[in-house]
């Protein structure tokens, strides 16, 4: 099923999206497009970001894969759901999507071993981890401010269940940037996947039910401009589309 998050009629709600694409709200009513704001799909506890979890991706940054997984955290603020703007900072030079499959946490825990990993995954959703480039480095590690700013963490535009994607290891991920193909790869590339992440992260940190857990981007960054119309696309999910404005 495809979990939503929406604001209408002045309050936020819960429903789903079935398999035509019609927006249902909790009572299985068709809800219109008119004044509709996407919310992300999950309002979650923490975010929990993953660096060069791609070979590719770090080859093309010309920095070596590390040996244990790169965590970082984003603020919640930076969270905003799919149709909705990405706001750019002025006076910056490298301003980037990064397409992610997100883990969301169900039942949470510590020490979970990754022979029982999925038991605690709820579902899957988009998740695009906006990044300016001029505030990434060894000053800036973790990139808290390159990846913090209000808005760049678009998220959804739905959660399906974790049963809807059997095999989260094994799919497609794509970025276009106003229509055109920007990145592309396979999440069978992973450096770490998807059972040793949840057991890396909750040796040392309790997971909470939708707590989200970005798993890295492939390589084909690129930059975006205010004007330009992002749509991430992820196989067995959906597509997730936020244009960006400038501040």
């Amino acid at each position: 099923m495809k979990h939503a998050r929406f604001l209408a009629g002045g309050r936020i709600q819960h429903g789903a999206v079935s398999d035509d694409g019609t927006l249902l709200d909790a009572a299985g009513r068709r809800v219109h497009e008119e004044g509709l704001v996407w919310l992300p799909p999950v309002a979650p506890p923490k975010v929990i970001g993953l660096a060069l979890n791609f070979a590719d991706h770090a080859a093309e940054l010309e920095l070596k894969t590390p040996e244990a997984p790169a965590l970082f955290l984003k603020p919640l603020t930076s969270l905003t759901g799919h149709k909705s703007p990405v706001i750019a900072p002025p006076n910056i030079e490298y301003m980037h999507y990064e397409v992610e499959l997100v883990v969301v946490i169900g039942s949470g825990g510590r020490r979970i071993t990754r022979d029982n990993a999925y038991e605690h995954v709820k579902g899957y959703t988009i998740g695009n981890d906006v990044t300016i480039r001029d505030f990434v480095g060894n000053l800036y590690r973790p990139p808290v401010k390159a990846k913090g700013f209000d808005t760049f963490t678009p998220l959804g535009p739905w959660m399906i269940d974790r049963d809807d994607l059997p095999n989260p290891n094994d799919v497609t991920l794509r970025a276009y940037v106003n229509g055109e193909l920007r990145q592309e790869g396979n999440t069978r590339n992973f450096v770490n996947d998807i059972p040793a992440l949840i057991e890396y992260i909750s040796d040392f940190m309790t997971l909470e039910e939708d707590d989200l857990i970005f798993t890295g981007t492939p390589k084909g960054l690129s930059h975006i401009y205010p004007g330009d119309t992002m749509r991430l696309e992820i196989e067995g999910i959906g597509a997730l589309e936020n244009p960006v404005v400038a501040e």
